[in-house]
């Protein structure tokens, strides 16, 4: 599934594909690593040190301009200005702006689920319902429009609520490459949250 990373700019991770007003635009496998990493890190410093690692891999120490190299190319390709959206940070690295981003915000999931079932508890204590949360332990935070992650939950426990059988109401989670998904589970029925991650949290 594509998504914006511009105006003009869409990328499909899972396909490992790019269009630019409708057209794909063909990558090599550096360029479009650069892309993605730097686009999964919208509006961060991304160190040379870190991209090399996460582009070329952990073996690969010696930055000699290969990494302008593919960058120009990836900018040509496009057409990207020098400066915007991937600027160069002289001496530390790139940033990949995406005004979109400016709206998301990293959350802290333990806190939230709790406040969260907090303020439901009178719902589910009148239902005869058990709260019991677990998160996955290497998944703390993700980063989503709070308002949005709210609205999520809130219409899955307004939907649950009104039938649901006294049981237990479980809040789990794991993690894709692609998504957080959230499962809500009341008497032994899971339902499903997917909700789309922004950034790298495979050493989280």
């Amino acid at each position: 599934m594509y998504s914006l990373l511009t105006e003009h700019i869409e990328i499909d991770r899972e396909q490992r594909s790019v269009r630019c007003d409708g057209e794909t635009i063909h990558l090599t496998g550096l360029e479009y690593g650069l892309l993605d990493y730097l686009s999964s890190h919208a509006n961060r410093i991304c160190t040379r040190e870190a991209i090399l690692d996460h582009v070329w891999g952990k073996t690969f120490r010696y930055d000699t301009g290969t990494i302008d190299v593919h960058l120009n190319a990836l900018r040509r390709k496009l057409g990207f200005s020098r400066s915007h959206p991937i600027e160069t940070i002289r001496g530390i690295g790139f940033v990949f702006h995406i005004e979109q981003a400016a709206t998301l915000y990293t959350i802290d999931l333990q806190a939230f689920l709790i406040e969260w079932l907090r303020r439901h508890d009178a719902e589910i204590t009148a239902k005869g319902l058990v709260a019991q949360m677990h998160l996955t332990p290497f998944v703390n935070e993700i980063t989503i429009e709070p308002k949005a992650l709210r609205q999520m939950l809130d219409s899955v426990l307004s939907a649950l609520l009104p039938s649901s059988q006294p049981g237990i109401l479980r809040l789990s989670s794991k993690l894709t490459i692609q998504y957080f998904i959230l499962s809500l589970e009341i008497s032994g029925t899971i339902n499903e949250l997917r909700i789309p991650i922004y950034g790298d949290f495979a050493e989280s």
